[in-house]
């Protein structure tokens, strides 16, 4: 299988960085469609989400006596939401923690530029993935029948109740997972061969339980509205705040600083 060298990818990512922090700057004047991108992107890994309840809890008889096959099967659904990110092209918040590092070491783009990309594609994603919790799960339906209704409020109470420390450590798994999905993905030459390259360390992710502070944005709302004595406090203070940062170091530091180390032109 044809593939791009590690340096074509980091060169490849550094273009596309700074492509994404004109976007969000506005320097192109694209300010709806970069609102759109972002919205996107929390619809698709939420569709994802929902997925890998129905799949991965659908079978509690057979999950019951196999623990880890729930956790094979939510991991195999799961990552439709990153290969619809990748393939159709929009705004992830996680992703772009490790895209933009090498733009910014490059001096493509600025810190301030990293900033406001990041904020504004965490917000956009949110927006998202709450638009489609309330109007396509909540209002369908999709999660009153059990086990699907037990089982996600069972979800998000385990996700705010984990320790400060363990949330941001797992934030940090699951986002160096993601972001090199998203690098195998560059380096692929077919549609088919990004797919894949998302599917496996996604589904790693998911399976080995870390935490991806978009992911959660619909896990923990949806349980909310399907009756979880759940506090918006508790979703952003114990999850969301230590869950994001540990994404930001996964992303940014393990993957976009580390690759950009090993493969950029020093010269550049």
């Amino acid at each position: 299988m044809a593939t791009h060298t590690p340096k074509e990818v980091i060169d490849k990512v550094a273009g596309i960085g700074a492509a994404k922090a004109d976007l969000s700057s506005g320097r192109n004047g694209t300010y709806a469609r970069f609102a759109l991108l972002t919205i996107l992107a929390g619809v698709y890994i939420a569709f994802g989400g929902v997925l890998s309840v129905i799949l991965g809890f659908g079978f509690p008889e057979i999950t019951a006596a196999n623990p880890a096959m729930q956790k094979l099967l939510s991991g195999a659904a799961f990552p439709i939401g990153l290969i619809l990110v990748v393939v159709l092209g929009a705004e992830l918040f996680t992703g772009n923690n490790a895209m933009l590092m090498p733009s910014w070491l490059m001096k493509r783009c600025s810190a301030w530029d990293i900033i406001v990309n990041w904020t504004l594609v965490y917000l956009g994603n949110f927006v998202g993935a709450l638009l489609f919790v309330y109007l396509l799960v909540y209002l369908t339906g999709l999660l009153n029948p059990e086990p699907y209704h037990s089982s996600i409020i069972a979800v998000a109470q385990a996700k705010v109740s984990l320790p400060w420390l363990t949330a941001f450590l797992r934030g940090i798994g699951a986002n160096w997972c993601v972001c090199l999905a998203i690098w195998l993905a560059l380096s692929a030459k077919s549609s088919g061969a990004k797919m894949f390259g998302c599917w496996l360390p996604v589904m790693a992710f998911v399976v080995l339980g870390y935490e991806h502070s978009v992911a959660n944005m619909f896990f923990i709302p949806a349980a909310m509205l399907e009756g979880a004595g759940i506090t918006v406090s508790q979703m952003i203070v114990d999850n969301l705040i230590p869950v994001t940062l540990g994404n930001i170091i996964g992303g940014a530091l393990f993957v976009g600083c580390v690759h950009a180390y090993l493969h950029l032109d020093p010269k550049k």
